[in-house]
């Protein structure tokens, strides 16, 4: 009787083609060393810029995925930490694993736009790598959006708008405008010198409690208090709370508990600061 035989090929056989293939799977061609290391240090740039300047976790691992992935990549796993980012990028058997600390958490949605589109342009447009870096150093360079006397002025007035809503009168406006003014004033003196964040809500709070106690010290205006509570809306930390709330419910656990506890700080910070002022200055209650 004959007996048939499975025909098995070599065992190194899979191996051999997939180290002689020059395409990954999905059909992109392999990047070499410098290539792949290129990318992994623009894709972990991007994400430093947006998670420093106040993107929430979910699209920061989009944003870096999508710009590596169109830059050649096959593949990039993101790690989202509440103060650093880790990428690994790979492409063939190549892989790169870069780790970025940011040690600085603030607000500008100005970066995080100009990132958020950038890594959709390198699709819509074809830039290359070379183009996508000029492009971050633009970004990263941006200066303040408004003149910062306009800021000053703008958030007096929206303070004062905030007093008016809840009640108050012409007297109490004036005086919440002027605090929330000198307030941003010195918080901006103090942002610049690079305070600590917790330091500079502090202080901030503290002068606009300082100059809206004399509301209620001289009994200026229906509801003095008024003035004490709406000078230092401007310090409200509403993109770090939305933030955290947004990680929590998209499973950024860390993250988002980080941010919501940063928040928390942010708030006793305020009430602190408004109560060593309102000692200081004998006035009781709000």
């Amino acid at each position: 009787m004959t007996q048939l035989h499975e025909s098995h090929p070599p065992e190194d056989t899979r191996s051999v083609v997939d180290q002689e293939s020059p395409m990954p799977d999905h059909g992109q061609p392999v990047l070499d060393h410098e290539t792949l290391t290129d990318v992994i240090d623009l894709t972990v740039w991007a994400g430093q810029l947006m998670l420093q300047h106040g993107a929430d976790a979910e699209r920061v691992e989009t944003t870096i995925h999508y710009l590596g992935t169109a830059l050649g990549c096959a593949w990039l796993d993101v790690l989202v930490s509440p103060n650093g980012i880790m990428i690994t990028t790979s492409s063939g058997r190549e892989f790169r694993t870069k780790l970025r600390r940011v040690p600085y958490l603030g607000v500008d949605l100005t970066i995080v736009s100009g990132v958020s589109r950038l890594s959709r342009r390198v699709v819509a447009e074809g830039l290359d790598r070379f183009h996508v870096r000029a492009e971050l150093e633009r970004i990263s360079s941006i200066g303040a959006h408004y003149n910062r006397w306009l800021v000053v002025l703008m958030v007096g007035l929206a303070c004062g708008a905030f007093s008016q809503l809840f009640g108050g009168d012409l007297p109490v406006l004036v005086v919440t405008f002027v605090s929330s003014s000198v307030a941003m004033f010195v918080r901006q003196e103090m942002n610049r010198r690079y305070f600590n964040p917790f330091l500079v809500t502090l202080a901030t709070a503290f002068v606009a409690g300082l100059l809206a106690s004399t509301a209620v010290q001289f009994g200026w205006g229906n509801n003095p208090p008024l003035a004490l509570a709406s000078s230092v809306l401007l310090l409200v930390p509403g993109v770090p709370l939305i933030n955290a709330a947004q990680d929590l419910l998209k499973g950024y656990v860390v993250v988002g508990i980080t941010r919501g506890v940063a928040g928390l700080i942010l708030s006793l910070c305020i009430a602190l600061g408004l109560l060593l002022a309102m000692q200081l200055m004998g006035v009781s209650g709000l």
